[in-house]
Protein backbone atom coordinates (compact mmCIF):
# COMPACT_ATOMS: atom_id res chain seq x y z
CA UNK A 1 0.00 0.00 0.00
CA UNK A 2 1.36 3.41 -0.94
CA UNK A 3 1.76 6.19 1.58
CA UNK A 4 0.36 9.51 0.46
CA UNK A 5 1.99 12.72 1.62
CA UNK A 6 0.69 16.24 1.41
CA UNK A 7 2.67 18.74 -0.61
CA UNK A 8 4.50 21.31 1.49
CA UNK A 9 3.10 23.93 -0.89
CA UNK A 10 -0.52 22.99 -0.23
CA UNK A 11 -2.56 25.58 1.54
CA UNK A 12 -4.46 28.68 0.54
CA UNK A 13 -7.48 30.17 2.21
CA UNK A 14 -9.04 27.49 4.42
CA UNK A 15 -6.45 25.02 3.08
CA UNK A 16 -8.43 24.58 -0.17
CA UNK A 17 -5.38 23.76 -2.31
CA UNK A 18 -4.36 20.30 -1.15
CA UNK A 19 -2.26 18.05 -3.34
CA UNK A 20 -0.93 14.70 -2.19
CA UNK A 21 1.56 12.42 -3.88
CA UNK A 22 2.78 8.87 -3.46
CA UNK A 23 5.24 6.53 -5.08
CA UNK A 24 3.09 3.78 -6.54
CA UNK A 25 4.08 0.14 -7.03
CA UNK A 26 7.57 -0.39 -8.49
CA UNK A 27 7.60 0.51 -12.17
CA UNK A 28 4.20 2.25 -12.02
CA UNK A 29 5.29 5.79 -11.17
CA UNK A 30 4.01 8.65 -9.05
CA UNK A 31 0.39 9.22 -8.03
CA UNK A 32 -1.07 12.72 -7.59
CA UNK A 33 -4.45 13.36 -6.00
CA UNK A 34 -6.67 16.03 -4.48
CA UNK A 35 -6.76 15.37 -0.73
CA UNK A 36 -10.16 17.06 -0.53
CA UNK A 37 -11.71 14.55 -2.97
CA UNK A 38 -10.14 11.12 -2.42
CA UNK A 39 -13.00 9.42 -4.22
CA UNK A 40 -11.98 11.09 -7.47
CA UNK A 41 -8.97 8.79 -7.77
CA UNK A 42 -5.49 9.90 -8.75
CA UNK A 43 -3.40 10.84 -11.73
CA UNK A 44 -0.57 8.40 -12.48
CA UNK A 45 2.64 9.80 -13.95
CA UNK A 46 5.90 8.09 -14.79
CA UNK A 47 8.87 9.41 -12.84
CA UNK A 48 10.06 11.22 -16.00
CA UNK A 49 6.62 12.83 -16.48
CA UNK A 50 6.56 13.89 -12.84
CA UNK A 51 9.99 15.52 -13.17
CA UNK A 52 8.79 17.34 -16.31
CA UNK A 53 5.70 18.65 -14.49
CA UNK A 54 7.82 19.94 -11.60
CA UNK A 55 10.22 21.66 -14.02
CA UNK A 56 7.31 23.31 -15.84
CA UNK A 57 5.87 24.54 -12.54
CA UNK A 58 9.26 25.98 -11.55
CA UNK A 59 9.60 27.77 -14.89
CA UNK A 60 6.11 29.23 -14.55
CA UNK A 61 6.82 30.39 -10.99
CA UNK A 62 10.03 32.12 -12.10
CA UNK A 63 8.19 34.34 -14.61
Amino acid sequence: MQQWRKSSYSGGVNDEHCVELARLAPGVGIGLRDSKDLGAGHLTLSVAQFVDVIEQIKQTADR
